[in-house]
């Protein structure tokens, strides 16, 4: 099984890229509560700390699409390396402020130019691995691995800040995210022979290759939904921790979860489908329906524990369709763009779907905000009915 793994890696530059990318990608699960650790602990105010965190990834948002457009036309390297510094350093400046009691319009406009400016890394790799590989089947499994690596992002990340902010010292979180992301990121951008060519289209009489909207659109409205998705069952299962007199036990219940995803990833990229990207989006959308139905009626840890496990295995093949069928339908020229749209639908559906998941907790208790969950599936799912039928793709197979 471990095969296919081991082939797509041997490509040359492959495996550097990678894993440079997964140190550059700590960050994404880092950055976000790493403000909350610092910002309540200073300031002992949980709403403050919320409210600087969400202007961090509303603008984190913003400012993905722009970004992957600079990238396709400039690229990788020039704009990985501007976007990043500008992020540690406003980053910093946010520690600084935050420690020193700095008017709260200096740290709102720090968590603003951070989120603004750090690059969708996630997006630059895959870009990459569509560049360097040319057989569909091995990159579908060069997404499954990065599939992967963002569950190991997201399980050793929250574990990291939290242990450096809560038992070293209140900046060690938020000032070790900022180290991580700076060096991978100055290194992968370094990597030129792997990224794609920078303004493709340029090179071509005709206008610039225009995005397949029909899809993307669908998609993009799919992954808000999945962030509101993720969003609200983080939420959820943190109150539902704190509700069984044990809030330490919400890292162990997110840990499943994404456990569940990682092993579902492994093996999604080890199957050579026979059925295309758009058919297991609408599929997938559907089963994350059926596998979160059991939480609102769980009421003790170990049955939600191996309840989050099992939905886990709904996550990763399903947002793995989602971005390879975004690789095969975008054009090359702008295909850092285009995956960027679908990553920002992500993200900006987390904020509104963890914020309703807070009202329902306050006034009707953990279980029912699972009910927030169970319908950003169910909209996912009939969204994703609109994609369009499998068409000839760029790599002139089957999408």
């Amino acid at each position: 099984m471990l095969a296919n793994y081991r082939h797509v890696l041997s490509t040359t530059g492959a495996a550097k890229f990678s894993t440079t990318g997964l140190v550059a990608r700590l960050p994404m699960a880092m950055f976000g509560l790493g403000i909350v650790l610092l910002v309540s602990e200073v300031t002992g105010s949980y709403g403050l700390a919320g409210a600087i965190s969400a202007t961090y990834l509303i603008a984190n948002a913003a400012g993905a699409v722009p970004i992957g457009r600079l990238m396709d036309a400039l690229g990788q390297d020039k704009v990985l390396s501007i976007t990043v510094t500008a992020c540690s350093l406003a980053m910093g400046g946010l520690i600084a402020a935050v420690w020193q009691e700095s008017p709260l319009w200096v740290v709102f406009a720090c968590a603003a130019v951070g989120g603004l400016t750090f690059p969708p890394l996630g997006t630059c790799i895959r870009a990459r691995w569509s560049h360097v590989l040319d057989n569909p089947h091995q990159i579908q499994t060069a997404y499954a691995l990065e599939g992967v690596f963002d569950e190991v992002v997201f399980i050793l990340g929250p574990i990291l800040v939290t242990v450096l902010a809560t038992s070293v010292h209140p900046l060690a979180g938020l000032g070790t995210a900022i180290v991580a992301g700076l060096l991978g990121t100055l290194l992968l951008a370094a990597q030129r022979s792997t990224q794609p060519v920078p303004g493709v289209h340029q090179d071509q009489s005709g206008p610039r290759p225009a995005l397949p909207w029909g899809t993307l659109i669908p998609l993009t409205l799919v992954s808000l939904m999945l962030g509101s998705f993720f969003g609200s069952a983080e939420v959820a299962a943190v109150a539902f921790a704190e509700e069984q007199g044990n809030k330490g036990a919400s890292g162990y219940l997110l840990a499943l979860w994404a456990l569940g995803s990682l092993c579902a990833g492994v093996i999604s990229g080890a199957i050579r489908w026979r059925r295309g990207p758009e058919f297991r989006v609408k599929v997938g959308a559907v089963a994350l329906i059926l596998v979160m139905l059991p939480m609102p009626f769980l009421s003790s840890l170990p049955p939600m524990g191996l309840a989050l496990l099992i939905a886990g295995f709904g996550i990763a093949p399903t947002m793995i369709a989602v971005l390879t069928l975004t690789e095969q339908r975008v054009p090359s020229a702008r295909l850092t763009e285009g995956m960027a749209l679908v990553h920002t639908g992500i993200v900006a559906g987390v904020a509104p779907g963890a914020t309703l998941a807070g009202v329902i907790i306050d006034a009707h208790g953990a279980n029912s905000a699972f009910l927030v969950t169970i319908a950003g599936a169910c909209f996912a799912a009939l969204v994703a009915q609109a994609l369009p039928r499998a068409a000839p793709d760029r790599h002139g197979a089957l999408a």
